[in-house]
């Protein structure tokens, strides 16, 4: 497997001011063979970003000696696919249509897609969504993408996160199967399904749906969003994450996904990323 870093881990990249090139040049430095961009609707890289600016930066990640290990968002949270505005759910499928072309030429085959939410924790005055409705809206976002990523070769990965929502594998994977398309996947993330359940079952379960995973570590005894915690210092036992992701067969991007920046994060991430999968 081979170790990636998200951009959004490095100072100004959760709020997207943070240079390309100097995010690449810091994670080669600290020994990740890649970095998962992070596209939204403002900043450095975005849903207007051209080709021949997606070919620049990854002619600047060849020259660094790193790659490009997929791309994320956060844009579905302000504008969810689930929401009761039918115009905020066109919005972001639109926005999300020119992402999954931008991390095409970006080189890359696998955008983490947020399908949508029944709340949303960290901002208490969103929308509270029933999950049947949810359920109902996030099959209708995601069918409205399949064509698109199909035709661009680039996987919807769907990943699990503190929405309410998917919150057992067996749901998940029913889901992803729902649409009958190789392009629609999951963004496995180890940390966000600690509260709920146990990685090594969800990778199981999931199996090949698998196709980009999210490294986080997380205290239960914390049981809020302070219980994510430097890896190696949480209840996440990455052996059994190590071999259940063996039994499976996966060997692509394992992605530390630490935020927000925090003076000597990065460093301790990458030197924990090197103990656990190297």
């Amino acid at each position: 497997m081979k170790i990636s870093a998200s951009y959004w881990m490095f100072e100004g990249g959760l709020e997207g001011k943070k240079p390309i090139a100097e995010a690449m040049t810091e994670a080669k430095e600290l020994g990740f063979d890649a970095i998962e961009l992070c596209v939204a609707s403002e900043g450095v890289l975005t849903c207007r970003t051209t080709q021949k600016q997606c070919e620049e930066i990854l002619a600047t990640a060849r020259n660094t000696g790193i790659e490009i290990s997929g791309v994320a968002s956060g844009e579905s949270w302000g504008s969810s696919p689930t929401a009761n505005d039918p115009a905020v759910r066109e919005k972001i499928i639109d926005f999300t249509k020119d992402a999954l072309q931008v991390t095409k030429w970006l080189g890359t085959d696998a955008y983490l897609f947020v399908p949508g939410a029944v709340d949303v924790f960290f901002l208490p005055d969103a929308e509270v969504i029933p999950y049947d409705v949810c359920y109902d809206r996030a099959k209708e976002a995601v069918g409205q993408l399949v064509e698109t990523a199909e035709k661009l070769g680039v996987v919807i990965a769907i990943e699990n996160v503190w929405n309410k929502f998917l919150i057992s594998p067996l749901e998940m994977r029913d889901f992803i199967d729902s649409f009958n398309s190789k392009m629609v996947g999951s963004y496995f993330d180890v940390g966000n399904v600690m509260l709920t359940g146990y990685p090594d079952q969800w990778i199981r379960i999931l199996g090949t749906r698998i196709k980009r995973v999210h490294i986080k570590d997380f205290k239960k005894s914390v049981g809020t969003a302070e219980g994510f915690v430097d890896l190696l210092e949480g209840d996440v036992d990455f052996q059994a994450v190590r071999k259940a992701l063996a039994e499976t067969g996966y060997d692509g991007y394992v992605t530390a996904e630490m935020i927000p920046f925090a003076p000597g994060l990065p460093q301790r991430t990458a030197e924990a990323m090197k103990k656990i999968f190297r």
